[in-house]
Formats: structure tokens, sequence, C-alpha cells
């Protein structure tokens, strides 16, 4: 296959980032019909899985750079995309290039095509995703691949390798359509990849979700870390970053650079720190310089990713309650003197919309209301309306089109104010490009 007749093989499958997937769609039959008949390239890559509600990719993407700064090679497999899809599948920072990406596809189109003769449903889009990275990984040889959940964890797709460490970030009312309408019912779903006899480590902290994870270890014999009792962190803020001070019960580490913004990061670098304390005690060392320059070296962009400074601009994907908090605590401590403050605003229906936009009134001074290019998108005029019940008076505009709600809010803002663009990574993907062209930081 060309590039181009790869793509189109495989976004020619069912993609639930577009259609919300039902329960009934979350399975692992076809994935672990799909890699058999590859070779079962997931068992040829040592894996850390990563699951949870918020800060799961932003722990990933720690994990990996400080794997890379201890001398591995890494393989890196997130969702979604902001710009590129070749981002999914990464090999020490390096995206998967487009040759290679044909040369995957082309390997595992024949396995598709069998099975879609079949009887059962059609392999989607997460799931060639998945089956790509794992076969990138092996032709790469990694030393350690870190795998990121795509929803839930149970019938995640990722959810057939048999990793290292497993790790759940936290838990948090997020897909519950597909996931369950109690945070007990989400953390079962998160729990899932936990394997038996595989260190876990968890940063739930909710006393029923919490309960649920302890169970579901206990009878898989996992051995248990969780925060508060064998590992935490504290920071403090600082221009482009924070210090933190990250104990686990192997290693406390004191002012260490972090490049990512938010409190919240700092409990996620807490969180990755234990997992590489259980590789290192599986015998994959990890010294604490890599530590160190791994943190300070991070990067995640769109997670309250600052890309100007006059005003300062700020791009982000919260699409959830609590990812919408971490993002206005972490804007109210980061940048104390700014002016006006303005959001440019977009998401998708199945979210909590009406909680988010009514965290982010309480910090923001205008909304700029807008929809991406995704059938998913709740329409501007829709956000409008539940922004007024939510906070009635608060100023706002409706815009089509991303790229003009973007170009009205930079145009309003001052030198002294505060523009940022979250709501969604599709918003954050489009977007991207233009800011690109603010004043770098």
């Amino acid at each position: 296959m060309t590039y181009d007749e790869a793509i189109a093989f495989w976004y020619g499958r069912i993609n639930f980032e577009v259609r919300a997937a039902q329960p009934a769609d979350l399975k692992l039959e076809r994935m672990a019909a799909l890699l058999r008949l590859l070779g079962d390239p997931h068992d040829r890559v040592r894996t850390v899985h990563v699951t949870g509600t918020k800060g799961k990719g932003s722990t990933c993407a720690m994990i990996a750079q400080v794997l890379r700064c201890a001398g591995y090679r890494v393989g890196l497999f997130t969702s979604p995309h902001l710009e590129h899809v070749e981002e999914r599948v990464q090999v020490d920072g390096a995206p998967i290039s487009r040759a290679e990406l044909a040369a995957r596809v082309t390997e595992l189109a024949p396995a598709v095509r069998e099975l879609e003769a079949g009887s059962g449903p059609g392999i989607s889009f997460f799931e060639i995703g998945t089956a790509l990275g794992f076969l990138h990984f092996c032709y790469r040889r990694c030393d350690v691949a870190v795998v990121e959940v795509g929803l839930g964890g149970r019938f995640d797709s990722t959810n057939v390798c048999l990793p290292l460490v497993s790790v759940v970030t936290n838990v948090g009312l997020d897909h519950t359509a597909q996931l369950g309408n109690t945070l007990e019912e989400i953390a079962f779903q998160k729990a899932g990849i936990i394997k038996p006899r595989v260190p876990v480590v968890s940063g739930v902290t909710q006393p029923g979700p919490r309960d649920v994870v302890r169970r579901i270890a206990a009878e898989m014999r996992a051995p248990l870390w969780e925060v508060g009792q064998h590992f935490g962190s504290d920071s403090v803020a600082r221009p482009g970053g924070q210090e933190v001070t990250v104990s686990t019960p192997h290693r406390t580490v004191t002012s260490l650079p972090l490049a990512l913004l938010g409190t919240h990061q700092a409990q996620n670098a807490a969180t990755a720190l234990a997992a590489l304390d259980l590789l290192r005690a599986s015998g994959m060392p990890v010294s604490d310089a890599a530590v160190e320059r791994g943190l300070a070296t991070v990067r995640w962009p769109a997670r309250i990713e600052p890309v100007s400074e006059r005003p300062v601009v700020i791009l982000d994907t919260a699409h959830n309650a609590p990812s919408a908090e971490a993002l206005v605590r972490t804007l109210r401590d980061s940048f104390p003197g700014a002016g006006q403050k303005a959001v440019v605003f977009a998401v998708s229906a199945d979210k909590q919309y009406q909680d988010i936009t009514r965290i982010l009134a309480g910090y923001f001074d205008r909304f700029y209301l807008t929809r991406y290019a995704n059938p998913r998108a709740v329409p501007p005029e829709k956000l409008a309306a539940v922004l007024a019940e939510v906070a009635p008076g608060k100023a706002f505009t409706t815009h089509a089109k991303p790229a003009d709600a973007w170009a009205a809010a930079r145009a309003a803002a001052g030198v002294s104010d505060l523009v940022c663009v979250t709501g969604s990574v599709f918003l954050a993907g489009e977007l991207r490009p233009l800011l690109a062209g603010s004043a770098p930081v």
C-alpha cells in the first residue's frame, strides 16, 4: 500500500471517536483474533499499561521520557492525536513515519480482511491503531512500550497486553454511557487492566472507587501501591513549570523541576515515579538523574500548554469536569496577574458539558463558543443556552468555525490578558497550527 491507501484503509473502519461506542461494541475477542493472525506482537514487547479518567496521557509521557533518559528505546501509544494520526505511535519521541505506517498497514490488512469476511462485527479504527502500534514497537525493537488505554480499560483493545506494571491514575465521571453512572462502576472498568500478580500503581483517592481497585487487586493477587500510602507529591508553581517533591517507598526527590503545569501534574509525576520504581524492582535500572532529566524535559502538547506570554495564550484539552477544575486551578496559581480572561470553548455532546461550562464560567470573563469538525460537537448556540443558564449575564459570542472564534478572541486580547482554548482534543488539534503563529513563550 501507499501511504494514502493505508490511511484510507485505516479510516475506512468504524471510528468510535466520531460515533460514540455502545457497551456492546466494547469487547476483546476481535482484538485478540487480529493479533493472533499477526503473530501476537503484543507478547513480544514489554509494556507499562496506563488507564484513568484524566492524567493518563501525561503520566504515560512522563514514564516514557524518564525511560528514554535512562537509555532505553521506548515506544509510546496514546490517543487521540492532535494534528496527525502518526502521533499515536511513537518511538523515542518520534512519530511513526509515513513509510513505516504504510508498511505496517500493508502487513495487517490481510488479517483485517480475513476477520471481516466472517460473521462477526468489523475491526474498528482503534483496534487497527492498537495492532499497528504493537507491530511497530516490535519492528523497532523497543525495550519497553508505554501504552495508554483508549476507553475504560476492561474491554479496551489495549487490554490484551500483559504488562510489567499496571497504572490507574484516577477515577471520575466520564464516558458514563459506556462505563457506568457511578464512580464505583467506572473504577471497576478501569481496574479491569489489573492482571494476576502484576504490580499496580493507583492514584485513586475516593473511598468507593479506591475500595473497588483494592478488591480487584486482591482478587488478582496483584501487589498494590496507593497514593497517600505508598507515594505522594507536593509542588510549588514557578514560571514555565513548577518545582515538585515526590516520595515513593524507594526514593524522595526534592525541588525537582517539572516542565508541565499544575498540581495535578505533580500528582501524575508521583504516580509515574511509583511505576518507574516498580520497573526498577523488576530489573530495569532507572537512576535519579534520569528521573530529573525526564521530568524537566517532558512535553505533552495541548495539556495546559503555554504558547504565548503577551498575552498569555494557553492550549488545553479539558473535556470533563475534573480536567476543567484542574485547568482553572492551574491558571489561577500560574498566572495570578492575568487581566481579562477569555476562553475559546467547544465540546462533545457525550461529555458533561453543563458541568464543564459552569466550572469555566467561575474563572473566565468571556466565552467564544464554537464547534469543531466532528458530528459529536455541541452546536455553539446550544452551548450559549447552557452558559446563560449556569452563568446568567456572562459575556459570549458564537462562531461557526474554531478559526473564527480564535481570531475574535485574539483580536480582543490585550498584552496583559489571558486566552485559553479548551474543551476537546479535536478543538485543540484544529487550532494548534493557528496558535503556533502566536508570539512564543
